[in-house]
């Protein structure tokens, strides 16, 4: 296969997409602080790393492997990334300030699973509702989407703490719980976009979302 020049840019830009992935991820997890597995995904990745330059460099004259191995470069990047999404590591800290302070927000924050700290605020406009909540990556968009449904106008900050001390807040954050409304939640929209065209009343979702407790 290496006599075939198909066949060399084949595989400079596998070895390419496949190194460029890994090192997309070994970043990440040298910064979620796993450093283990970060330098044993890096032995690998230099391997590879060192067989994909080495081919270029071997074959300087063709112009199709260095563009093989740029595009490789690309694709891998946008291959790590999507690795990483699906991974989902680590946690999120969402800042929520909201306009009404009297919304039942971390109740209903709690009750999905969510561990929240509360605090009353003051604004130029008035008083605030200001909340700290913590949510594993995977369910950060959920949480959004549950923010929004309260308080279409909430205020919201949100960034990765790089080590959480201490374990309360992590205790508090029910995976379990979170995963069930998230269920539920696609429950309810598997429900509307079946009714096409269909007004769904909130006696039907809230029966619906009845069924799925159980």
């Amino acid at each position: 296969m290496l006599d075939s020049a198909i066949g060399i840019i084949l595989i400079i830009l596998s070895v390419n997409i496949v190194y460029v992935s890994l090192s997309t991820i070994r970043v990440i997890l040298t910064l979620k602080g796993q450093k283990y597995i970060a330098a044993a995904i890096g032995t690998l990745e230099i391997m590879l790393y060192t067989v994909g330059l080495g081919l270029v460099l071997d074959n300087l004259d063709r112009i199709e492997n260095l563009i093989a191995y740029g595009i490789g470069y690309g694709i891998g990047v946008i291959i790590g990334s999507k690795i990483e999404e699906r991974l989902a590591l680590g946690y999120t800290t969402v800042n929520v300030i909201s306009s009404d302070p009297e919304l039942n927000f971390t109740e209903r924050l709690r009750e999905n699973g969510y561990g929240v700290t509360s605090w009353y605020a003051y604004g130029m406009e008035g008083d605030r509702l200001s909340m700290q909540i913590l949510t594993p990556r995977k369910y950060e968009s959920h949480l959004y989407h549950t923010i929004k449904e309260i308080d279409p106008k909430a205020f919201i900050i949100s960034y990765e703490p790089k080590q959480i001390n201490g374990g309360f807040w992590v205790k508090k954050v029910k995976k379990g719980k979170i995963k069930r409304s998230v269920e539920q939640e696609e429950t309810i929209m598997h429900v509307i976009n079946e009714s096409e065209g269909i007004h769904v009343s909130e006696e039907t979702k809230e029966r619906t979302l009845h069924k799925t407790d159980e």
